[in-house]
Formats: C-alpha cells, structure tokens, sequence
C-alpha cells in the first residue's frame, strides 16, 4: 500500500500506480490525472466538476503519493464517515476528527496523526481553525489541505457556512503546503469569491463541464402534486431515491401519505430527533431502496452512488440548489432521473422567503436574480440542460435528447392577447388580487367575491373564456416566469405588473407560450430498474446474486454497501464473469484490498450462478 508516511520525494509512486492498485481503476477521467499530478508537485488548485466526476480522487490520490498526512476539511459528519469507512475498505489509513468520537477515540487519532500513521484525516473548518488545533497541526507534517464543498465559504453560495471564512488562514499558516478547493456547485460570480476569500489567486483552476448526461430531468406543473409524484415513484419501484419538500410538516405528511400507499417512505428533517435522523440516514444508506423524504438539511455531501432518482415537490431555492440536490442521483453514472412539480404558490412563497429574509439588499437581489433564472429552466420550451448550463456559464447545442422537453417537445402559441387580457385584468382589479380571482374575472365566473367587488362589470370580465382554467394558470405562471408579474406575499400572493409589462400591454412586444402538455394518465415505458439492467436476463439474475452477497457482507460490518462496491463494479463482474480471484483484478473499482477481502465470496457468487 501507498502509506505516506513511508514515502519520500525519491520514492513518490506514481499516480497511475495508486489509481490502479488501490482503488481498482484503469485510467483516470477527464482532467483528473491533469489535477492530481499538479497536487502531487505542490501546486494549489480550485477544482469545478460535476457530481460523480471523480472530486474526492482529485485530493485521495495526491495524499497518498506526497509525504505526510492529507487535510480534508469537511462540513459534514455524515460524509466524513461514509468517506473514511470507503478508503478503509480499500486498505488507505483514514480518519475523522469530529464531535461524535469519545475522548478516547480522539486521542487515538491524534497519536496515530502525530506518529504518520495516517494518509487522511477528515475534519470539519470549526476544529481545523481553532488555535488549539492549529498548534498541534503545526506539529505534523501535512501531505495537503483540501477544502471540500468550497461554494460554502461564498455569500453568494447557496450553502453559505460563516466558518469557511476562516480558512484562509491556512495559506499564513502553512506555507508551501499545497491547498485545493473544490466544488460542484459554483456560477462564475461564487467561483470568482471563493477564490478570492481562500486566497487561492494564483492557484490553477480546473473546471469541467456541469452536465450530468445520465440524469434525465422532468419539471411538471402541480395538479394534484402527491398523485403526480405517487406515479413518477410507481415507475421506480425497488429504487433508491430522495424526495425533497420545503417544510418539516410537508416532510412528514408526506412520508406518512407515501406508507399508506406502500412505497416506504422516511421522514427526515432537523426537527426531529438525532437518534431518529441518525436511524433514517442509515437505513436510506445501508438499505438500498427506501425513499426518503427529506427537507435541505438532508443530502449535502452524501457520497451514495446508486440514487436513482430526486424528486422536488416544491421549487428549490436556486438553480445551483436545484443542480446541486438532482446532483445526487446517478453518481455512478447510471442511468436516473430528477422530476419536479412547480407552480405559481411555489414562486410566491419563495419570493416571501427571500423578502423576509435577513439577508442584506444586496444578496437579496441575487438570490431573486437566481430564483428568477431557475425559474426559466422550468418554464422554457427548449431543452431543460441548455438553459441549466447556461446559468454556469457553458453554452450547449440544446439537443440532449434526455429531458422532457427534447423528449417531448412543447407547441408553441402565440400568447399576445392572452398576455395583454391577463395583464389588463390584473390592472383593473388594482394589482390587489391573486391568479385565482384574476382568473374568474377572465373567465367571467361569477363568484361572491367577483360580485362583491363589482368585478363582473369590468371590460375585462368575460374576456377570456376560450382559455379554461388551467390554461390560464400557465399563462400567469409564465408571465411571473418572464418577469413581467410578480406576486406580493404581503398582500397574500396579489399579483402586480411589473415595468417590463408595458410594452407588452401597448403591443409594442410578441409573447409566445409554451402549451402545458396535457396529462393522459398513462404510464412510461421505461422503470428505473429496466433503466439500470444492462445485458442479458442470465447477467442480470447474476448483478442481483451480486447485489445480494454485497448486502449480506455490508449488513455484518454495519457499512453502506456501495462502500464495498459500486453496482458499476457489479455489473462489470456481471459481464465478465470473473471465474478466479485475478480475474477480479480487470473489473473496474477493485483495487488489491478489495481483492484480498471480498475475492473469493464474489467469485463464489459468480461460480454459483453459472
């Protein structure tokens, strides 16, 4: 093994060497090897790449190959620990210093730390920047520093941790020590001030494009969102998966309606109780099929490959929340799906959250600016992936032909009048009322609250009864989308025009819609499950025997079973059909402990099946 505290400058391994040996890779990706070997040289660097492209490789490998022990500056326990328990499975000496240890425990790692006992240590920014440990890590030969998550010390992130401010510190601190900041989840103005609060100006900067091709991505408006989601999940029985709501209550009515309809559902949100949280976690993890239902506190971090799926019943806060929570399905690069159901509630409540928010003015209008963007990708006609790149500054040919709008592409109307008799109704009830009432007044419904006010004498009453009801619903939707509405939470969501109205209700300016698909209740063709299957019937009763041995092994340790390894890895063994223990040595993610450890079972595994 490549222990670094054995090594020297003389007798660094090669990178390539510690790729193939201990984590069973033949070749690195994209411009990983590009990002290690300057690592490896001392260099600092800012890497931007995508989920599952390979980020925590970037920081593993160089630890192992330069003298001393890697920093890993972590912001959650949850991720340190899947992390640690990973590179341990594949023989690398990894530990995490964090609150849940006893004192005796820490102590361990601290002694193990200072003899160079250790490759990795996991920490979180609190505990690296306290003077206490900065003494004693001044003591310790330190291989690198490596700053995960690095968006957190951006105010303009969405994922903002006061305590990653500190961390600048590191290049005062410990000069000559190669820093890396990485990330998947950065626009150009939240790359542009982290780079700046890490002082890492002079770093190298690697950046990869943000597409996530295996993930196929469906935003759906709300009609009825429960049954709609009820049916996205029937098609991925048997899969794991994440749902996220905004609200602890909608968390759990939700898990609670999902188990009355038997998809089991968990609950998990910070309101609820560590040991329940903890418990929750660890079944979504070890399990490998419950959906969990979950609010943001959940998900940041969580190294599980084989999410099949994320589903949004409501609209998250920005289109790097957005990316970065769809990020978690499909890391190993399998097929999966991100479906979300939006509508025009959702960006009301949204905007009250950021207006009421304690933000200063000036991040407030960024994270409007940000909503609004978001916004766009769930209300454009052309390919969802074009218009979600954009936002990270990459331009794409909008063709991916893996979204629902390249699947399935929308007509187009012309929306002028619409447009001009909406904004028109909006105007003459005194922008006071929201879409529902507007609504009625278009449609000439004559509901109390319409005779109340004298609405049905307007001349805009009646106007709009060649549109039914939902059609309306997606022209107000589209029109706050556009910005040329918006909805005032203080007066309960009533909708008021903005300047950008006017040219188009003095016919100045063409509006064009897209016609929201309609419904036919029938169900996709394709499952998760079949997504996944490669091959013939034969390998696939083999990735399930495969799967089986794997959750038995996982089940004994108490690991996550993606620990032991990626079903990339078991579909590969599925595949070739290894009938000896060198065999293993060609499949992809079995590197030589794992090989010494679990070789022998898969392969009896294999033996069986023929």
């Amino acid at each position: 093994m490549f222990h670094a505290a054995e090594q020297t400058k003389e007798t660094t391994p090669h990178p390539e060497r510690v790729l193939k040996e201990v984590f069973g890779l033949p070749s690195f990706r994209g411009q990983q090897g590009e990002i290690i070997r300057h690592a490896v040289d001392g260099g600092d660097a800012v890497v931007l790449l995508p989920t599952g492209a390979g980020k925590s490789l970037c920081y593993q490998i160089p630890a192992l190959c330069r003298d001393g022990t890697g920093i890993v500056v972590s912001p959650l326990i949850a991720l340190m620990r899947d992390q640690v328990e990973a590179l341990r499975q594949s023989g690398v000496r990894a530990a995490a210093l964090n609150s849940t240890l006893t004192q005796d425990e820490a102590s361990d790692i601290r002694r193990a730390l200072t003899a160079g006992e250790l490759d990795l240590l996991y920490v979180t920014p609190e505990r690296l920047v306290s003077d206490g440990f900065m003494a004693f890590l001044s003591r310790v030969k330190v291989a690198l520093f490596a700053i995960d998550e690095a968006h957190c010390i951006s105010q303009w992130g969405h994922d903002f941790r006061p305590e990653y401010m500190q961390l600048a510190v590191l290049r005062e601190r410990f000069p000559g020590v190669p820093r890396l900041a990485l990330t998947a989840t950065a626009d150009p103005q939240t790359r542009d001030d982290l780079i700046h609060r890490l002082q890492l100006d002079d770093a190298c900067i690697f950046s990869a494009s943000f597409d996530r091709p295996n993930i196929r991505y469906t935003i759906v408006r709300k009609d009825n969102a429960k049954h709609q989601l009820r049916a996205f999940l029937d098609d991925h029985r048997g899969a794991s998966g994440i749902v996220y709501c905004l609200s602890r209550k909608k968390v759990e009515e939700t898990a609670e309606w999902l188990t009355a309809q038997g998809i089991r559902a968990l609950p998990y949100h910070a309101g609820l109780d560590r040991s329940i949280r903890d418990r929750h976690q660890d079944a979504f993890l070890k399990d490998e099929g419950p959906v969990l239902v979950a609010t943001i506190a959940f998900g940041m971090g969580i190294d599980k490959p084989d999410v099949r799926f994320v589903a949004h019943l409501d609209l998250p806060s920005s289109i790097e929340a957005y990316y970065q929570e769809t990020g978690r399905a499909g890391r190993d690069g399998l097929p999966s799906f991100a479906w979300m159901a939006y509508g025009m509630g959702d960006v009301t409540q949204r905007r009250r959250m950021i207006d009421e928010g304690g933000s200063p003015e000036a991040v407030k209008q960024v994270e409007r600016a940000k909503l609004d963007a978001l916004l766009h990708v769930c209300e454009t006609a052309a390919c969802r992936r074009q218009a979600l790149l954009a936002h990270f500054g990459e331009t794409h040919d909008g063709r991916c032909g893996n979204c629902d709008a390249c699947l399935t592409p929308s007509e187009m109307w012309d929306g002028t009048e619409a447009a001009q008799k909406a904004l028109s109704a909006i105007y003459r009830t005194g922008q006071k009322f929201g879409a529902g009432h507007v609504i009625d007044v278009l449609r000439g419904n004559k509901s109390e609250k319409v005779e109340r006010f004298g609405h049905d004498t307007l001349p805009t009453f009646g106007v709009g009864k060649d549109i039914d009801q939902k059609g309306w619903q997606s022209v107000f939707r589209q029109l706050a989308a556009r910005g040329l509405i918006s909805a005032d939470h203080a007066a309960f969501g009533a909708l008021k025009l903005e300047e950008s109205a006017r040219p188009v209700l003095q016919g100045q300016q063409k509006v064009e819609f897209r016609r929201d698909p309609v419904s036919s209740g029938k169900r996709r063709a394709s499952r998760s499950g079949d997504a996944e299957a490669s091959g013939s019937p034969e390998e696939e009763t083999l990735f399930q025997a495969l799967r089986a041995e794997r959750l038995r092994l996982a089940r004994e340790q108490g690991v996550p079973p993606y620990v032991i390894f990626h079903d990339t890895s078991l579909r590969e063994m599925a595949r070739r059909r290894p009938s000896s223990v060198d065999d293993m040595a060609d499949i992809p993610g079995v590197g030589s402990a794992k090989i010494a450890r679990y070789g022998e079972a898969f392969v009896a595994v294999v033996l069986s099946e023929r």
